[in-house]
């Protein structure tokens, strides 16, 4: 319920932000990808400025993203490795559980004193 009322609160005045940014910027700006003649630039592609500032935003979070993936990339390694030894443990642990249970199924042999003299 609360996540709900977070998301709306958040994402309907994002959305409405959006929605003007886009409205007010449709007129085109020239992206050129040639640094070394920005007259006549060899390849320049005309795109609405909303569009680009999108374009723009969702390289930045992929690349982030991707930033922090490969940062996390120590810890994930080592969640892995405590999860087998986590697991190794575990078997371990049963395989120790059922030789005291048949240890313990088993009769015991009377002590010492009480053992018949071997002939």
């Amino acid at each position: 319920m609360v996540r709900k009322i977070l998301a709306i609160v958040i994402l309907i005045p994002l959305a409405l932000a959006m929605i003007a940014l886009a409205v007010a910027n449709r007129t085109a700006v020239i992206v050129s990808f040639d640094p070394f003649n920005p007259a006549s630039p060899a390849f320049a592609v005309p795109v609405p400025l909303y569009v680009l500032a999108l374009i723009l935003l969702a390289v930045g979070v992929v690349a982030g993203g991707m930033a922090a993936w490969f940062e996390q990339k120590k810890w994930r390694r080592k969640a892995r490795r405590l999860e087998a030894e986590v697991r190794a443990a575990r078997a371990e642990a049963g395989a120790l559980r059922r030789r005291v249970e048949v240890a313990e199924m088993q009769p015991s042999a009377p002590p010492m004193a009480l053992r018949p003299p071997a002939a």
